[in-house]
């Protein structure tokens, strides 16, 4: 009993421009909701949703997606796909002779396309990995919420992943911004109980309650981000 990790959010200005961009990249279908574009994830992988959202981009994005090259499509094919969607290259420092690819989408979100041959993210699936900013703490937090084991913690950085496998959630870096009043990513998680019982062994984990929205109830995690909550049903 506990919260199951339902999807991860991306804030965007058009949410079906966006969510047909990564439909066709993924190989997922999307379904459009009162919450903005869902493109749901196969067992194992992670779902993706886009709600609409007003005002101006952050300058720093706290998480980004890896796509993988193990599929049916080289790194390269993968490359080419993305940039015909609308994607374009982006310049993040990566240096010269490094393995993955580095793009923005449509609106501007930069993603990976990584190697073939990845040992680190092999058998992840297509969606290999969502990499985010965060402590060791906020990693071993999340272990804890959603029970799913971790699957590296080297030099303050950690990853966890699902005990059927799929995709990788991980986080690197000793401090974190502070998060704007508006954010444009998190995570959205469903109760297999009643949200309020749940919401209350997320605070005894290190979370922290939020203002409630509508039917969602809003939590932070040990590092501050925000993260909801979705009721039984």
């Amino acid at each position: 009993m506990g919260s199951r990790l339902l999807s991860v959010a991306f804030g965007a200005h058009d949410p079906e421009r966006l969510g047909v961009f990564w439909a066709y990249l993924l190989g997922r279908r999307s379904v459009a909701d009162d919450r903005g574009v869902l493109l749901p994830g196969a067992v194992g992988q992670v779902g993706l949703r886009f709600p609409h959202v007003l005002g101006d981009r952050p300058t720093e994005a706290r998480m980004h997606l890896h796509v993988t090259s193990d599929g049916d499509l080289t790194q390269e094919e993968t490359v080419q796909r993305a940039l015909a969607l609308g994607a374009r290259r982006e310049d993040v420092g990566q240096k010269a002779g490094e393995g993955h690819v580095v793009l923005a989408d449509v609106e501007g979100n930069a993603f990976c396309v990584i190697e073939r041959g990845n040992s680190y993210l092999a058998e992840c699936g297509l969606l290999g990995e969502v990499a985010c900013d965060g402590t060791r703490d906020v990693g071993l937090f999340w272990s804890a919420a959603l029970g799913w084991p971790l699957v590296w913690d080297e030099r303050g950085e950690t990853a966890v992943q699902s005990p059927v496998g799929g995709t990788k959630v991980a986080w690197g870096g000793a401090s974190v911004a502070r998060v704007p009043l508006q954010p444009w990513s998190w995570f959205e998680l469903k109760a297999d109980r009643m949200p309020w019982a749940e919401a209350d062994r997320l605070v005894s984990l290190g979370a922290a309650t939020h203002a409630p929205e509508g039917d969602l109830l809003w939590l932070v995690d040990p590092d501050g981000n925000p993260f909801c909550l979705h009721p039984q049903g």
